[in-house]
């Protein structure tokens, strides 16, 4: 089976210069198919807060109303999409810029109100794999952004970890399939502030002792979430690590044992 590479990458790895160009030329290197995932929430909250829209976040997920839909929607799959596009471009790598709705990639319900309203937030129902994987096989790199689309003419927002989980176990069953987090610190941490405290493997009973001593919390939980779904459809492997560790060696291993 043909090996895919999935990274997903978020943080404050796309507002920085350096640390992104870094990425994009360690991830225009990676052999076979490939394909990029993009947060923006550290823009996002910015341009919110530019605009005088508060922005709110309930564990690692951001609530989204109409006016921040719009905000997500201009960062997302605009100033961050474009530019990593560019930028890919200039490397050599033949990338398409996407969002779900793009080829019908991705489509997403929104996420029925229960204990807390999110708003104009996706949960994913559906993944073209076949679309993808006519892409990947065509040579492009598909790079997508955090929004999808409900089918009846609505985009949502929907979480970067998230994505990249779901397109990670729609793809295992065509290839082999490598699935990456990576953002600025080293995996994850037993002292966030202390990149010296990495945990090397994690599995699903230490995941739910560390989350309920408050030791992993905010965006890491749905990025292990999605971690622990992702071994469970077929994936080979996932890590969650530093941006200049993508090509592999370092970082967090997420296990079922």
């Amino acid at each position: 089976m043909e090996k895919l590479t999935l990274i997903k990458v978020g943080g404050k790895i796309v507002e920085d210069e350096n640390t992104l160009n870094v990425l994009l030329t360690d991830f225009s290197t990676i052999e076979g198919a490939k394909i990029l995932v993009h947060g923006g929430g550290r823009l996002a909250t910015k341009m919110a807060e530019q605009l005088g829209i508060e922005s709110r976040m309930v564990e690692g997920r951001r609530v989204t109303d109409e006016e921040t839909l719009r905000i997500v929607t201009m960062v997302y799959a605009g100033l961050v999409n474009k530019n990593v596009v560019a930028r890919l471009q200039a490397l050599g790598i033949n990338s398409i810029g996407l969002t779900g709705a793009d080829m019908n990639v991705m489509r997403s319900e929104k996420r029925p109100v229960n204990d807390i309203d999110y708003g104009f937030v996706g949960d994913v129902k559906e993944v073209n794999a076949e679309a993808l994987s006519m892409l990947l096989r065509n040579g492009f790199v598909p790079v997508l952004s955090p929004l999808t689309h409900d089918k009846k003419g609505r985009l949502l927002n929907t979480n970067a970890d998230t994505i990249a989980g779901e397109i990670a176990k729609a793809l295992a069953k065509l290839f082999d399939v490598t699935l990456v987090f990576c953002f600025e610190k080293s995996g994850v941490l037993l002292d966030e502030n202390d990149d010296n405290s990495l945990i090397p493997r994690i599995n699903r009973k230490m995941f739910g002792k560390y989350k309920r001593e408050g030791i992993i919390r905010g965006g890491m939980i749905p990025k292990l979430e999605n971690s622990f779904q992702a071994i469970d459809a077929g994936v080979k492997q996932v890590v969650i690590t530093s941006a200049s560790e993508i090509n592999g060696g370092k970082g967090t291993i997420i296990s079922n044992g």
